[in-house]
């Protein structure tokens, strides 16, 4: 599989050639490309996606998983530092999308679970978020997208 990933690289129209290897190419540039990958798939997902951000998608997402988990672990399992997390859960708290409470066994922990609504939500963005992850690889065949994501998923 390798192989022919580097055979489609090698077939890739390349926007530029640098006039020296020791030239620095922004475009050329992971993280550069990264963001740029990230920016549109953003765009594409808000498109897609009715009412949701991305972050928010993803809580909701790990809450389907995972069913009530403390706001600090649903940080760790979504990414997001603690400061992000809370804001994301106060703007679904206010979309009743979540609930939140207190731990009974541990007073410090704050659970957020999915509401009825919040389910219901959740199953609706997630055919919404597929379109938008297809519309997001469709330059790339199925098997490079396969590989593309299995790629990225090394880097984090």
């Amino acid at each position: 599989m390798l192989r022919e990933l580097a055979q489609t690289v090698n077939n890739l129209d390349m926007a530029h050639e640098p006039s020296d290897a020791t030239d620095y190419q922004l475009s050329d540039q992971v993280g550069f490309n990264l963001r740029r990958a990230n920016q549109r798939h953003v765009a594409i997902f808000m498109r897609h996606v009715e009412g949701l951000t991305p972050t928010q998608f993803a809580a909701l997402a790990r809450l389907y998983e995972f069913g009530a988990i403390s706001q600090n672990r649903l940080g760790r399992l979504t990414a997001m530092d603690s400061a992000t997390i809370k804001g994301v859960v106060e703007r679904l708290r206010a979309k009743e999308l979540v609930t939140s409470r207190r731990d009974l066994t541990d007073g410090r922990l704050r659970l957020v679970e999915l509401s009825a609504l919040g389910r219901q939500a959740f199953e609706r963005a997630e055919v919404q978020a597929q379109a938008a992850r297809r519309e997001t690889v469709e330059a790339l065949s199925a098997q490079e997208a396969k590989l593309f994501e299995a790629l990225l998923a090394k880097l984090v």
